[in-house]
């Protein structure tokens, strides 16, 4: 009795308290008819938002991807998909970032976005319409806003029970407040699979490539996992699946219980792969290619030979190459400086402020360059031994490269941070223009074709066959029957 009695107070509570700030707007839901709390939300405040986030997007994610033959291959998908939601006219707009992440999202007002690296990994159109399909659901049950009215009313619902129960209540409540806002819920993520259950149906695609897509995923990110030498059911937090809580079992449950849906079996599976021969696979040249330890810019024109061992992250900003024990590599470019010499450089602007020991200048493969070392702690009060080496490309650029280790692995990677430094060099025009990024292959297989020797023929250093069965969703063993479209990795 208490505990109801507790409950209507704090019902009637936050009733008022709606009714005190004028938050109690309600619409009915598009996508599933129920009503929903806006606060005066309303679809042009949705598209607004959208098309202000849209440019800061497309920066974060490498740019738009250049091939307007699939960029309007994409949009002809999306549009057809749009136009069986029940929000067929709000000026959707399907995007291909030039990422070679595997993600996908969508912003509020009908702003829908995959990367290159997620149609990559699709096996047919069915599969990829079902990931345009499930962010199409987010928009059309207007998730963001209701992502927003719920982190809203949990931080009211806060209050209102701090009044009773105390602070630690009200601050508890506010912290699921955030949560809600910063990504979509499980219960989010079913329907939006429910509905795009739903759109795809309507279009008589094969509602199971949802779930067989899922299962790709799931394959990807195993396979990342090996190759950082971490637990295969590790989650980063940049993960497709940190930002989209779903399992197999939730999608096959979406599959038999969407509502308004019908059992298609179209896959499309020829139109695919005829649009995404060519495609660009992992790094994009403007960012540099990894060729086995090699690390090349053609655009910029240099290399240099990350250390054995090392795990290479190529973020738009910076390269990070992470090591055993906590050793690390970073490289960047700077632009003007002051300081003509490369002592004066690391002394007066890189490291200013630091206390510098070693400081030492050199010439690499003809270019001015100085290095100097210092040592840090984190935030957890852990010390790095940290060398600077800056080397001058020209008046305009100067190659900075930071090489971090604990003390006691100091001495032990002393000559290999030494070796890297040294394999920095300019590129000639002709080597530059010889690189050429990996890109996706489509490969009828032939009789007498085998996975094995498909395989071999990735253009890759490492791990070609498991991802040639990644790419192919294809299992330990497989046949591939002749006349079958496969994936492969080329130059």
């Amino acid at each position: 009795m208490m505990a109801a009695a507790l409950r209507n107070r704090l019902s009637g509570l936050l009733f008022l308290a709606l009714a005190a700030f004028g938050l109690g707007a309600c619409a009915v839901n598009p996508a599933t008819g129920d009503r929903m709390i806006t606060f005066g939300t309303t679809l042009e405040d949705e598209r607004r938002t959208g098309a202000e986030q849209h440019p800061i997007i497309v920066k974060q994610f490498g740019g738009v991807y250049g091939d307007q033959r699939l960029s309007q291959y994409v949009q002809a998908i999306g549009t057809n998909l749009a136009r069986a939601s029940e929000l067929p006219n709000i000026g959707w707009r399907f995007t291909i970032l030039n990422s070679g992440k595997i993600n996908a999202f969508a912003l509020p007002g009908g702003f829908v976005y995959v990367t290159r690296g997620l149609i990559a990994l699709a096996g047919n159109e069915a599969e990829l319409a079902g990931v345009i399909a499930h962010e199409i659901g987010h928009v059309t049950a207007r998730h963001s806003t209701q992502r927003q009215s719920s982190g809203t009313l949990t931080e009211i619902g806060a209050t209102a029970a701090g009044i009773i129960l105390g602070g630690a209540a009200g601050q508890l409540a506010n912290v699921v407040g955030h949560g809600i806002i910063q990504q979509y819920s499980q219960g989010q993520e079913f329907e939006a699979d429910e509905l795009g259950v739903r759109y795809i149906g309507r279009l008589g695609y094969d509602a199971k490539m949802m779930a067989s897509f899922l299962a790709k995923m799931r394959a990807h990110s195993a396979l990342q996992n090996r190759i950082k030498g971490r637990p295969e059911n590790a989650i980063d937090q940049g993960n497709f699946f940190a930002s989209h809580p779903r399992t197999l079992n939730r999608v096959a449950r979406a599959i038999n219980n969407a509502k308004g849906a019908k059992a298609g079996t179209l896959t499309n599976l020829e139109a695919f792969m005829k649009n995404i021969n060519g495609l660009l696979f992992g790094a994009d040249p403007k960012e540099g290619i990894l060729t086995g330890r090699v690390y090349a810019h053609p655009i910029m024109g240099f290399s240099f030979t990350i250390p054995a061992g090392f795990t290479v992250n190529n973020r738009p900003d910076a390269l990070l190459a992470l090591g055993p024990g906590g050793a690390g590599v970073k490289f960047d470019i700077a632009g003007k400086h002051a300081n003509p010499g490369m002592e004066g450089y690391i002394k007066n602007e890189w490291a200013r402020g630091r206390q510098l020991a070693e400081m030492e200048s050199m010439t690499v493969n003809g270019m001015q360059a100085a290095t100097a070392r210092t040592q840090i702690k984190d935030r957890r009060g852990v010390s790095y031994d940290i060398r600077f080496v800056a080397i001058r490309r020209d008046a305009g650029r100067i190659y900075r490269l930071i090489f971090q280790t604990p003390p006691n692995l100091t001495q032990k990677f002393s000559l290999a941070f030494r070796r890297t430094t040294f394999s920095m060099r300019n590129l000639a025009p002709a080597e530059a223009s010889a690189i050429k990024p990996l890109r996706v292959r489509i490969r009828t297989a032939r009789p007498g074709d085998t996975a094995a020797a498909l395989a071999a023929r990735m253009a890759m250093d490492r791990f070609g066959p498991d991802w040639f069965q990644v790419l192919n969703g294809l299992g330990p063993g497989a046949q591939i029957p002749p006349g079958t479209p496969v994936k492969l990795v080329a130059r």
